[in-house]
């Protein structure tokens, strides 16, 4: 199969910044049934779950999972704060073109808040990184404008219009097209990545309070970052709720929060993706207090085995000659040396000489 391995993965969940995107088990059962009791279970449940509780059992333990094990899709439950509030979906999978299309619901009690998007993008992540595939299609009838919106905030790419090609109770409906091929997963992403000891997750604005301390005084930070020195809290609040948050034109910035401190930690950008060459560039930074306790060499390797997981071959670092911690980082967390780039950084009052440091696909090692 030149585009996946022709079944989905039985390993997940798939977790995004507020969702928990997993297989449905027998242990659902009492909160399918208060679904099914409410009669939600046409949004909130996967396309041919039970309408009558006595299916429960039988559609949990089998049903639910048979479109996964012929290899043409999947169903998952949608969970926030330990309640399924939806269900999500692959289907029409071809793997000898690494094609799929995704469907979702979202029970009616938890619409408004974003969950469908972020369902969405979290599900096209994994399927166009880890599972492989090449293209995943979403479609909304042209009078859905609810759909349409979901499309696009989770960053898919409007066709065109498919005339007639949509059957709803009064008859036939256009139906727009959208889709998201691999490699626009990455800078796009919208979720957090998770490790053993951080929070990968997307800057807020309560953290630009954290931001100031980190970067006023700190001698580190005012020598190699030429946007540090003079930084105020107006800059910090623009930063943590506009600059930071990514599009494909600027990139993909993850704050770092240490799991036992709940505290901004640092940062650690995606930037400069070329999907032509197939390389990208990353970049990182750590508070004071947050320094020489391995958290940045941590999310470099988290972040970069991400990205290449998403498709892309290369992922690098340059680093300023003389920032000799950050160097430091880039070894440990794998990375090679390449040698130097004359006058290649921007620096506070000039541009100093860089290091070009890069890592391919199948160098992480544990």
């Amino acid at each position: 199969m030149p585009y996946g391995m022709g079944v989905f993965d039985e390993h997940l969940p798939i977790q995004t910044e507020r969702l928990l995107l997993r297989h449905f088990s027998p242990d659902d059962a009492a909160r399918v049934r208060a679904i099914v009791r409410e009669g939600a279970q046409s949004t909130a449940l996967p396309p041919g779950a039970p309408g009558y509780v006595g299916g429960i059992a039988q559609w949990l333990s089998h049903g639910v999972h048979e479109l996964r094990k012929s290899g043409h899709g999947l169903h998952l439950a949608i969970e926030a704060a330990g309640d399924i509030i939806g269900a999500i979906s692959l289907f029409k999978t071809h793997w000898g073109t690494g094609v799929t299309e995704v469907g979702y619901g979202i029970h009616p009690d938890h619409r408004g808040r974003g969950y469908a998007p972020e369902a969405v993008r979290g599900l096209a992540d994994w399927a166009l990184g880890p599972a492989r595939l090449r293209r995943i299609e979403l479609r909304a009838t042209i009078e859905n404008s609810a759909s349409i919106r979901v499309a696009e905030k989770a960053g898919f790419s409007r066709e065109g219009v498919l005339r007639g090609a949509g059957f709803e109770d009064d008859g036939p409906h256009d139906v727009v097209v959208f889709g998201l091929l691999r490699g626009e997963t990455g800078p796009a992403f919208g979720g957090r990545l998770d490790t053993p000891r951080l929070i990968l997750r997307p800057f807020r604005k309560h953290d630009a309070f954290d931001l100031l301390a980190a970067v006023k005084d700190d001698a580190e930070m005012i020598r190699w970052m030429p946007w540090a020195p003079g930084y105020t809290l107006e800059r910090a609040i623009d930063w943590c709720t506009r600059l930071a948050h990514s599009d494909r034109v600027n990139g993909l910035t993850f704050a770092l929060e240490p799991r036992d401190g709940g505290r901004l930690g640092g940062a650690i950008g995606v930037h400069r993706s070329d999907l032509e060459r197939s390389d990208v560039e990353i970049g990182y930074w750590v508070s004071p207090w947050a320094r020489r306790q391995g958290y940045a060499v941590e999310a470099a390797r988290t972040v970069a085995s991400w990205l290449l997981a998403q498709g892309y071959t290369r992922v690098q670092l340059t680093i300023a000659v003389g920032n000799v911690g950050s160097r430091a980082v880039a070894r440990r967390a794998g990375f090679t040396e390449e040698g130097i780039l004359r006058q290649g950084l921007p620096i506070p009052g000039g541009r100093a000489d860089a290091v070009l440091y890069s890592i391919l696909r199948d160098e992480l090692r544990p």
